[in-house]
């Protein structure tokens, strides 16, 4: 779909979702990144870039993608996805202060 010109926030979120789960953290990055980029507002790719930034330990932009997604949950009145983030930032600052 990306080769014929279909970029879309969908489309990014969805593969930033498989290449994490394949534990392929890099790739899933650059299309978590694409994702926010399309809708600042989409809390579960900032929760997923979070994880993956982490995962590579890449821990303040992880930071970063945890306020910024937490900032967007609570904006949509997604209460559980800010709360999960939130553990996820406490989390971070307990491993690396």
């Amino acid at each position: 779909m990306l080769a014929r010109g279909q970029d879309n926030l969908l489309l990014r979120f969805g593969l930033g979702g498989e290449y994490a789960r394949r534990g392929e953290y890099d790739k899933a990055i650059t299309h978590l990144e694409a994702a926010v980029a399309f809708d600042p507002k989409h809390a579960a790719a900032w929760k997923l870039l979070g994880k993956a930034l982490a995962t590579c330990g890449r821990l303040d932009e992880a930071r970063q993608a945890y306020q910024n997604g937490i900032h967007a949950a609570r904006a949509d009145g997604h209460v559980q996805a800010a709360r999960e983030m939130e553990v996820f930032l406490k989390r971070l600052d307990k491993a690396d202060p």
